[in-house]
Order: structure tokens, then sequence, then C-alpha cells
């Protein structure tokens, strides 16, 4: 709806003024995109004007001031440089849908479904009129000058405007009267199916009249031609109906339709800009009007070249081969995946022919074969699914009802809130969040439970969360995460210190459990040097005679065979260590 509405105010902003070169966008969050179309790149942002959608997008003749309407029931007057709001107020009980300037730029025509008509100085209604049943999709004044000329003009009486709105086929003209009597159309041009894009040539003189283009959801163009002279009660049908056809020659026999998508006045007034075909790939053509045939179907070839450029989209994809052991997972939108079934045997499938001689069972007995059937199949554990998780779990957050809420939030396994949270619909992940932070607050074995769900919806909504403004509706978990993480380092420390004292404690413990071996030695062999045995010889010199040192030495010899021959037994050893040698010799 707002594309084309801000296609042809950028046109008529270009007439005004050839070196404006910006192009206002309004967006589904409320703020305003400033675009520089020489640049091609964006130049500023507008916001803090609208907290919902914009509507319309309305420049003023003053090349700075913008105005804008959103479904928040507000207008706003921006000042384009400053990137900041000049002025705010209501402009209606419901949303506001679409805006127009008058030519003198000191009115403003703004509409929901009654339309209204404000002074830009005091901000006040001046004018009311009844509107129509549906939302007003187009606004746009048909007149510069009144025609009547012989009272002052004060700048806005005695205009006319024209209006359209969605499902509504027929198009109203207003007239902007002195007094406040009269709140109803003047005159209303009729149509076959809801408009989609209007275009007009303003009269600037009496006798001029004005002439109109609208095209249609049915892709026909109705062109009108009309002098604006005062009340005319029934509805004025169109002077030509344009449209475009295939000339079906080729192979088909039968043409197809072209639809139109827009058209647009040049200046002469006497040709058309057509915009036809397909909307990635519009064609657009330059038409002479001729308003003496009723009808007028345009011959153009243009199925050729977009079958082509679909047939070789098609060549390119190639379908895989998929083993029956392999898992394929799909791409697709959460809350709208669906089990895959699997391809049942030729033995389950159940025939439903029957045989000659048997009777056709009633429908009571059907019914009681549903409701055993019904009530075998249990799942196991008597615990309800993932799909069913993620329907409770919406319904839950729909209702705050906390006993389905727990019922759901308390499961411990990863793979069912993994896939309860990723078939949620997107518009209950807020609701989620909001639900999971109320509960973090509480005991921390539950915070225990709500960490698992936050996990999993920040991993599998990552993309939607983060075109959201999160900080202030989830402030409070911001400062429960931040008061908990303030701790982390002084408990990293003093998990440490106790991980060191745990294992000393341990190992102490297994030290003292270890059985005691017993160290008495079984046999020990004393090794005599050669400086000990010369001491003792001189001192059984001192003492005794002769012959008794040469017994004892005999002795000792015999000794110390014996000792050898024992520890050979004892080690298996054939040969003498090298010391012993020496001490035999």
């Amino acid at each position: 709806q707002d594309g084309p509405q801000r296609k042809k105010r950028k046109s008529e902003v270009a007439e005004v003024d050839k070196q404006l070169d910006i192009l206002a966008i309004g967006t589904a969050v409320g703020s305003i995109l400033l675009y520089s179309t020489v640049k091609g790149e964006l130049q500023s942002k507008l916001d803090g004007g609208h907290d919902n959608r914009v509507n319309c997008v309305r420049w003023h003749q003053d090349n700075c001031c913008l105005y804008s309407c959103s479904e928040d029931k507000h207008i706003v007057e921006w000042n384009a440089q400053t990137c900041k709001v000049k002025c705010k107020w209501k402009g209606d009980n419901s949303s506001v849908t679409s805006l127009c300037i008058s030519p003198d730029g000191k009115m403003l025509l703004s509409a929901g479904r009654t339309i209204k008509l404000w002074d830009l100085e005091t901000k006040e209604v001046y004018r009311h009129f009844t509107g129509h049943a549906t939302s007003v999709s187009s606004l746009m004044f048909t007149t510069v000058k009144p025609m009547n000329e012989n009272k002052p003009f004060d700048g806005i009486t005695g205009l006319y405007f024209l209006s359209g709105a969605l499902h509504d086929r027929l198009l109203s003209v207003w007239y902007i009267r002195s007094d406040r009597k009269e709140k109803n159309a003047v005159m209303s041009f009729t149509v076959t199916d809801e408009p989609t894009f209007i275009d007009l040539t303003v009269s600037e003189v009496k006798e001029e009249p004005v002439k109109l283009a609208v095209v249609c959801r049915d892709g026909q163009l109705y062109l009108f031609e009309h002098i604006l002279n005062g009340y005319c009660k029934k509805p004025l049908t169109s002077n030509c109906t344009i449209q475009i056809a295939t000339p079906g020659n080729d192979g088909d026999s039968t043409p197809k339709p072209v639809p139109i998508l827009a058209a647009a006045f040049c200046t002469d007034k006497q040709s058309l800009l057509l915009v036809y075909g397909n909307t990635l790939q519009p064609i657009i053509e330059k038409v002479s009007l001729n308003t003496t045939e009723s009808h007028v179907c345009l011959i153009r070839d243009i199925q050729k070249v977009l079958s082509l450029k679909t047939d070789v989209g098609l060549t390119k994809v190639k379908t895989p081969v998929v083993n029956s052991d392999t898992k394929v997972l799909v791409p697709g939108i959460p809350g709208h995946s669906t089990a895959v079934k699997t391809p049942s045997s030729g033995k389950e499938k159940k025939k439903n022919k029957r045989k000659p001689g048997e009777t056709e069972e009633s429908i009571e007995e059907r019914l009681e074969a549903l409701d055993i059937d019904v009530s075998k199949v249990k799942t196991p554990g008597g615990l309800p699914q993932t799909d069913s998780f993620a329907v409770l779990l919406v319904q839950g957050l729909e209702s705050n009802d906390a006993e389905i809420l727990n019922r759901v939030l308390n499961t411990r396994k990863e793979n069912v809130i993994k896939n309860t949270v990723a078939r949620m619909p997107i518009h209950a992940v807020i609701p989620l969040l909001h639900e999971l932070t109320k509960r973090l607050q509480g005991n921390p074995y539950s915070a225990s439970l709500m960490v698992r769900w936050l996990k999993s919806v920040f991993t599998l909504h990552a993309s939607y969360l983060s075109t959201v403004d999160l900080i202030p509706q989830l402030g409070m978990l911001y400062q429960l995460m931040e008061s908990r993480v303030k701790t982390l380092q002084k408990l990293s420390r003093l998990h440490g210190r106790l991980f060191i004292l745990v294992t000393q404690v341990a190992a102490s413990e297994t030290a003292q459990d270890v059985t005691e071996v017993n160290q008495t030695a079984k046999l020990v062999y004393e090794d005599e040097s050669s400086e000990e045995e010369g001491s003792d010889d001189e001192m059984i010199a001192d003492k005794d005679s002769d012959e008794n040192w040469d017994e004892d030495e005999e002795k000792e010899e015999q000794s110390d065979e014996q000792d050898m021959t024992v520890e050979k037994e004892i080690n298996g050893d054939s040969d003498l260590e090298p010391e012993n040698e020496s001490e035999e010799e």
C-alpha cells in the first residue's frame, strides 16, 4: 500500500524542487528511514515519533518538513534536518492510514475511516467528513483553485479532493465548503474491483476536466474524465478501459491477460506511463491516450521471456537421492513442522473392499471401534509429546495458567525443551522470556531449570530476537544476570581453594589406608673391610701369642667359607663378587 503512494509523492516533490533527492520510507516498527537516491545509501533515521507501524509518509512543500501517520492513532510532524519531532498529536480514535497536504501547504487531510481536515498552525480540526466504511488507502486534492472565482479564495474553501478505501469499489469526491453543514461526498467514480493505484491530473482552470487513472486488483486500468462542477447523485463510470494481453499465436491459441501494476500521467497530461508484467521485473511503457474508444486491449508478448526464465530456473534444481537410513532436516517456520510419516508396508494396509456376504458395519459400531483405538493409544509414560508441549506452552502463556506452565517448564529433558522452543510460534517468544524472567527470581532449584529454557530460546530464536529492542522489556533479566555474574569471580576462587583442600584431605586418607609392610630382614650379611681386619689383628697380637693368632685366623677362614656357601645357596650365584675375591686372596 505504501510503496506506490511514496513513489507518487516523490515525483510530486521532485517537480517542486529538482535538487531534492531524499526518499522517506516508513517501517513496520515505527521508525522512518531517509534514503538518498543520488548516493544510494541510508542518510538518516527518524526515531521516537511512533511506536507502531507507519502507514503513510508525506513531504511538505517546505523541504525540511515531513508528516507521518501510524497505527498508534497519532500524526507526527518531523524536522528532516535535525531528525527530531516538531509536533505530535492524536489524529483519530483508531489508526490513521492516509495523509495529504493542501496545495498551499497550510492544511492537512488525514483519514482512518473518517476524514479530517487539520489547520497545521493550530493543529485543530477545521472540517469533518463522513469518509468510508473501511480504512482509507488514498487521499489527493483534485483542484488547485475554486470553480467559483467570484468569492475571495482563502486557500482551502471551494477545493475538491478524492479518497479511496480498502475493499471499496467507489472513489469518493469531497467538496470543502465555507460552512460545516454538508459532510457527505458530492460525487463518486465506480470501478469493477478494489483500486490498488490511483493517479490524476490536477485541474487548474475552471473548464479543465480532471483526468483520473485507476488501476484495480483485477489488473485493468480505468480512465475517467470529468469536470467537477458540483453535486452528482449517480456514480460515474469510466470513459475508457485499458487491459493488456498476450498474442496467443505460438502453440497456445488462447491469449492470457497481463496484469497492469501501476499507471501515471505524464507532464503533458495526454500520455500515460504503464507499469505491467511481473512484479519482480516490471515493464514500463509510455502510451498515448485515446479516449474515443471505450475499451482498449494492448497486445504485448512478454510471456516468452517469463517462461524462458522460469524454465532455466527449474533446470538448475537437483533433487538429491536419499537413502532410507538418511535423516533429512528440512528448513521451515517454527510452529509449522509436522512429524514425518514413514511409508507403511503393504501388509499393514487395510483393505476397504468388502467380501461378498459380509454386512457393512453400522456407524455406532465404527464409533465404538474408534473409542477403543483412542483408549489403546497412549504416549509412553503418560507425558505429552513435543507437539502438544508447544501447544500447551502457548496456551499457558496466553491464559497465564500457572498449572499448565509448571507442567511444561519443569521438564528436564534437553531434547524436549529444544523441540518445544523450535516449534513455538514467533509471537510467543517474548511472553515466554517474560515468564522465564519471573521464575528466575525464585528459588535456585527452579532457576536452574529455567536457564535451560533460556539457552534454547536464545539459540533457536536469535535471528528474531536481534530485530527486537529487548533492553526495556527484559531489564530485570539483565539485572539478574549482572548480579549473579558479580559473585562469579569470588565463587571461582572459593571453589579453587575448596578443591585443593578436598584433594589434600583425600590424599591423606588414602595414605593412612595403606597396610604397613613388615620390614624385618630375613637374612643379614655383614661385610667386613680389610682395615677392620688389620686393627683386629693388632689387638690380638698385643693380647695373645702367635699361636693363638694362627688359630683365630683358621677359625675366621672357616667361618668365611661357611658364610659364602650360605649366600650362594640363597642367591644362586656361581661366582663370588670382586670384593670377596680380594678378601680370599
